[in-house]
């Protein structure tokens, strides 16, 4: 029904955020590391992607509609506490698990990333 709520205004949030940081970092590459601007970036992307897809999903199956109140079940009081439910369980769960998703995968990447800079420096010192 409404559960791509959550996510979008976690997007909202860290669009803002990335904008406020990009202006505030300074351009220096010290220890090759990618600025957290750039990797909020990536939280960005995959937030807006997933909650575009899921909207459309629901306006696909008339869930949303063109005018007020824009969801279907915001017009019924029972149904609005059912949306309501939705959007605090499943639209939570979902951003916790994108979130979760870029946390280790930017973890992953700052690995892979020292790896490569020790062989590089490791070939460096060898030659």
């Amino acid at each position: 029904m409404a559960c791509f709520i959550i996510p979008v205004a976690e997007a909202i949030v860290t669009t803002i955020a990335e904008k406020t940081l990009k202006k505030y970092e300074i351009n220096t590459d010290t220890n090759n590391k990618i600025p957290f601007s750039q990797k909020l970036r990536v939280l960005n992307g995959m937030l807006w992607g997933g909650s575009g897809l899921l909207a459309f999903e629901h306006l696909w199956h008339g869930e949303i509609t063109p005018f007020f109140p824009f969801l279907t079940n915001a017009t019924n009081p029972e149904n609005f506490a059912e949306m309501v439910h939705e959007i605090s369980t499943v639209g939570v769960c979902m951003s916790l698990v994108v979130t979760a998703a870029w946390a280790v995968s930017m973890v992953c990447l700052e690995k892979i990333r020292k790896k490569e800079i020790s062989k590089k420096i490791l070939r460096e010192t060898v030659t």
